[in-house]
């Protein structure tokens, strides 16, 4: 029985017209007063963590504790403002599944699996009023890693169901082929959804247990079924 399942979000649960992206390069641009261009790197699938150790070496800016706190601060600024500028959208089938699965005879506990930081997890999500369903999570905080990402976010979920769940107990759910491999990472059911940069051909190529088109094609009962 599956007993905890795993959202990503950018691509997975939500659109934002690339707020993140455009945050990164105004913080870049106003912190460390380097161009704000990001068109050069990919930002799918990543961690900000690294993707922010990524602009520091490209642009000799001292990858300290201090550069990345002062780099965040400004980015969680500027990605609530990008927000608050455009519309967005929650992807197709996000609220049928959540309210499936909150619904369930054994309902799994729900959690985040996001190379998003904490805090910008939470300006995202409650953007679209979507915070609030998720009881754990991991981010980028914990790791730069998003195989290790995964690793925490199990261990969070057993501690919250107090017991020791196994990676056959827990569902990923991601749009892209990174998804994919930090669910096998730690054993885990891999739900490949095509609503981000990957297409349903190149998620199916990397043997997700599910691909679909959109989170509208899945039932929570499948995914959770013994």
């Amino acid at each position: 029985m599956v007993r905890l399942v795993l959202f990503d979000i950018d691509g997975t649960l939500i659109h934002t017209d690339g707020a993140g992206v455009k945050a990164f390069g105004r913080a870049l641009a106003m912190e460390f007063k380097v161009p704000a261009d990001t068109s050069w790197a990919s930002f799918a699938g990543r961690t900000d963590t690294a993707l922010a150790r990524q602009f520091f070496l490209k642009y000799d800016i001292e990858p300290t504790q201090t550069n990345f706190q002062r780099f965040f601060d400004c980015y969680a600024h500027w990605l609530a403002h990008m927000l608050s500028q455009t519309t967005g959208e929650i992807c197709p089938g996000v609220w049928r599944l959540i309210y499936e699965l909150q619904h369930l005879p054994r309902k799994p506990v729900i959690g985040l699996l996001t190379g998003n930081i904490r805090l910008g997890a939470e300006i995202k999500l409650r953007r679209f009023n979507l915070w609030e369903f998720f009881q754990t999570g991991a981010f980028a905080d914990d790791h730069e890693d998003r195989d290790e990402i995964a690793v925490f976010a199990r261990e969070r979920g057993s501690r919250l169901l107090r017991e020791d769940i196994g990676g056959d107990q827990v569902v990923v759910i991601g749009d892209t082929p990174l998804d994919i491999r930090c669910g096998r990472a730690i054993g885990a059911r891999v739900l490949a959804v095509a609503t981000g940069s990957s297409s349903l051909a190149e998620l199916r190529a990397h043997n997700p247990d599910w691909a679909v088109t959109d989170l509208g094609k899945v039932r929570a009962a499948e995914l959770c079924r013994a």
